[in-house]
């Protein structure tokens, strides 16, 4: 009794104070809105950062070795194709001369100081390195852009890393209005048509908006130092709109239903009942969410606390602030009106639900089969690291920068990269020289290996170095290799495979090889790396990241619902679906059906799987609950299934169509993984409001029967008690 009277308090104090939360939630928005239009400024590039071996070398080579910590590319083309080309030759020559003045600029790398391997027909590139990171070269970009010019069929394009991270955070904004123009105006028609009125169709789209502004701002304020991925910027008001929105639209719904028992009575109904549906499916896309801080990449962590901030907002939202301008809108709610809404004794839905009731083995087993159909591509999944294929085709440094790669060749451009650390400087001890030469030899014997840079390039053995490094004259001869491959008691080995730097193979050679060899401790780094690293992080921990969620959903169903069988129907409903919907995305994009053929982005599934097994929850929350009530009312379980579907299907629907219309709304965007992501969720959702709530949960509630509500040593409650949120 003390938990009922705790949820009617709660309602009530909301409509007592319903002028204050107002005042509060607006005033609040306004100012959290201020720090939200900021947030773009702070967000920096993909979050495919970890603390691993890839970092530590990174910061080696920085602090013993000089390298600088960011760095850009210019790369030349000629529309001549001579290389030998006065006119080119000087058009480049200008070009560095007038950057030779950047602001900030440690290290200037021309095409002339290695013409071998910078030029290559009428393409040539050079390099500019910051000592600072990508977030603080912002000025030095700009300067460099200015400072470059085209003339007479002759370009300079500069690209790299912090140009293709600044623009994918120009095309990320541009793709947030995009998506919110076609979607939000989509979403208001479904609400016109679900409710008839336009007041009550715009209260959902306000809660959602300042759900997101706020989420938005307060991201800005309590980033702290860690960066914020720029994928934050879509997937945010992506969840909390859709979220927000839903939530509203389902407790609206309910205060409509009831206003006929008054205003404050309505207020109260509705957050006792459609109150605690909202935070119950809350909690589980939170939970959904959660997984993901298990993995320690920097975008997995931004994105799960971004998301589960706008989660925690939209609930709180939707049970506080909306109530409160429910309370004083009153009857007004259903002002407005545009469309006229005809009730429908027999609906489309109870004609179909009776129909799946009839044969439930046959539809169980059809929809099944046709979601397994749909799983088959997922054979052939590809998943890749986002780089400048992000971008939009058109953008200048997706162009120079794969025009860069195919050039100069990825296996030329991105060695793997050994740290070799020893207790003594190697030039000053013999033995840890002659164990590096022996580590490097064992390199050269890997069949993947092509060839190698290293002090030993430069010196036929350890004795012939070790001697002429004790001669002023040998050291003097030998400072240039010395200075680019040996600090004290630290060496570095440039290995070039002859396999694709992002491989499988890779990924192998660059783990096998990170093991102490004698008295020597190796540390691998580059491209080869960073890929193995990040990909091992994923499979490692997805494992444990998924039983979390799977685990707390299970005990937090079978706790709402007293029932063993339906937790584990919905579990297993949501996995098989979000099976067919990656099927689905590898034939849409990697098969080139749809788009391009691309690769699907490293992390759209796991996106996808915390989002939308969440989402779904939802609709399952709501629909079981419905059916619960009646099976508590009547004992009859067929019964209680038929009406339950019946009588939430016109608003699940409609949470579900403002779901998809929301999310797929990213379809129409311009960077890739920001377009796979909307799509993910807006098929997930599609698939989860029709083949599986339309066919398989009737089918499987009727095969199942009384044990659907079966708990082990559970005592069997009266019917008419303790009805579960709805």
């Amino acid at each position: 009794m003390k938990n009922k009277a705790a949820q009617f308090n709660f309602g009530k104090t909301v409509f007592a104070f319903r002028k204050y939360i107002i005042t509060f939630w607006v005033l609040s928005a306004l100012l959290l809105s201020l720090f939200a239009a900021r947030l773009p400024s702070v967000l920096t590039g993909s979050g495919f950062k970890m603390d691993g071996s890839f970092t530590k070398t990174e910061d080696i080579l920085q602090e013993k070795f000089g390298r600088p910590k960011s760095s850009v590319i210019i790369v030349f083309e000629s529309n001549k194709h001579v290389p030998e080309d006065k006119e080119y030759i000087e058009f480049v020559k200008k070009t560095m001369d007038r950057l030779e003045g950047v602001s900030d600029a440690v290290e200037f790398r021309s095409p002339f100081s290695d013409p071998k391997n910078m030029f290559k027909g009428s393409i040539a590139y050079a390099t500019i390195g910051f000592d600072k990171s990508f977030d603080d070269v912002q000025s030095s970009l700009a300067e460099i852009k200015s400072k470059i010019k085209n003339e007479n069929g002759m370009t300079a394009t500069l690209t790299g890393g912090p140009v293709i991270a600044d623009d994918m955070n120009t095309a990320s904004q541009r793709d947030l209005a995009r998506a919110e123009a076609i979607g939000i105006p989509a979403a208001l028609v479904i609400l016109l048509f679900a409710f008839g009125g336009l007041a009550a169709a715009a209260l959902p789209i306000v809660i959602g908006l300042i759900s997101v502004v706020c989420s938005l701002g307060m991201l800005y304020l309590f980033r702290g130092d860690a960066g914020l991925s720029i994928f934050i910027l879509n997937v945010v008001p992506m969840i909390g709109l859709a979220l927000g929105i839903d939530f509203a639209l389902l407790l609206v719904n309910r205060f409509r239903e009831e206003l006929h028992k008054g205003v404050e009575n309505a207020v109260i109904i509705s957050v006792k009942t459609a109150g605690r549906s909202i935070a119950f499916s809350g909690l589980c896309v939170f939970l959904g969410l959660s997984g993901m801080l298990l993995i320690d990449i920097d975008i997995f962590k931004t994105v799960a606390v971004g998301g589960m901030v706008v989660v925690v907002l939209s609930v709180i939202a939707a049970v506080t602030f909306l109530p409160a301008l429910l309370g004083v809108l009153g009857s007004r709610i259903n002002a407005l009106k545009i469309i006229k809404i005809q009730p429908q004794r027999k609906s489309v839905w109870h004609s179909f639900a009776a129909f799946v009731m009839k044969r439930p083995a046959v539809m169980a087993i059809l929809a099944v089969l046709l979601l397994s159909l749909a799983v088959v591509p997922i054979r052939g999944l590809e998943l890749s690291i986002p780089e400048a294929e992000a971008l939009p085709e058109h953008y200048d440094s997706r162009k120079a920068f794969e025009k860069f790669e195919s050039t100069f060749g990825k296996t030329e451009l991105y060695p793997v990269i050994f740290v070799v650390q020893n207790k003594n400087e190697f030039l000053k001890d013999k033995k840890s020289l002659s164990n590096l030469e022996d580590l490097h030899s064992e390199i050269l014997k890997d069949n993947l290996v092509n060839r190698s840079e290293s002090i030993f390039t430069y010196a036929d053995s350890t004795e012939s170095l070790y001697t002429a490094y004790q001669t002023p004259a040998g050291k003097n001869k030998l400072r240039p290799a010395v200075n680019q491959f040996i600090s004290g008691n630290t060496s570095l080995f440039y290995v070039y495979i002859n396999k694709s730097v992002t491989g499988k193979e890779a990924h192998t050679f660059a783990r096998e090889w990170e093991k102490d060899y004698k008295d020597l401790n190796v540390t691998i780094g580059g491209v080869s790396k960073f890929n193995q690293e990040i990909f091992d992080e994923i499979v490692h921990k997805m494992p444990y990241g998924l039983a979390v969620v799977l685990l707390t959903t299970f005990f937090i169903l079978m706790a709402a619902f007293r029932s063993l069988f339906i937790p584990l129907k919905a579990i297993l409903m949501n996995i098989l679906s979000l099976s067919a919907t990656f099927g689905i995305l590898v034939w849409i994009f990697q098969s080139g059906h749809v788009y391009e053929p691309s690769d699907i982005a490293l992390m759209i599934p796991v996106f996808t799987f915390g989002i939308v097994f969440g989402l779904s929850m939802d609709y399952e929350v709501f629909l079981i609950s419905r059916i619960q009530e009646v099976y508590q009312e009547t004992g009859d379980n067929n019964k209680a299934t038929l009406l339950g579907l019946t009588s939430t299907s016109k608003i699940i629907t409609s949470a579900a169509a403002i779901m998809i219309v929301i999310t797929g709304s990213f379809a129409f965007t311009d960077v890739m993984p920001v377009k796979q992501i909307g799509i993910a969720i807006a098929l997930a959702i599609l698939l989860d409001a029709t083949i599986v709530r339309m066919v398989l949960v009737p089918s499987l509630m009727k095969l199942l029967g009384d044990y659907n509500w079966w708990l082990p040593f559970a005592k069997k409650t009266a019917r008419k008690q303790e009805h579960t949120p709805q």
